[in-house]
């Protein structure tokens, strides 16, 4: 069956994060698209105030658009409407002192150090 086109309001879909499953403590992840091998996704992820993801490596590109709030990283504080690009071989942490809502596709699962 071919693909057909979608449309998501992410803004309201982000209105049931509440019901997203635990991407780890205080993160939330809902998937909106999967590469057919599994390894690609594109989701939305809603950090609570407070949240972080320790220090990983990205294996393929990482983008991130920040829709609320502020993450922060290595490299300083992202608001909303920042877009984030992170190369293969890339490596921080992330942490959202005042939460955040940020749009996220990558290639290749990361490896946490």
């Amino acid at each position: 069956m071919p693909d057909l086109p979608r449309r998501i309001d992410l803004l309201e879909r982000a209105k049931e994060w509440q019901t997203w499953p635990l991407l780890r403590e205080g993160v939330r992840i809902l998937v909106l698209d999967e590469g057919l091998d599994g390894s690609g996704r594109i989701a939305l992820l809603r950090y609570d105030p407070g949240a972080s993801v320790p220090r990983h490596i990205h294996r393929g590109r990482e983008t991130i658009y920040v829709l609320e709030g502020t993450q922060e990283d290595d490299t300083g504080t992202h608001g909303a409407g920042t877009w984030l690009s992170n190369p293969p071989g890339t490596h921080h942490s992330i942490r959202s002192p005042h939460g955040c809502l940020v749009l996220i596709q990558w290639s290749l699962p990361v490896e946490f150090l």
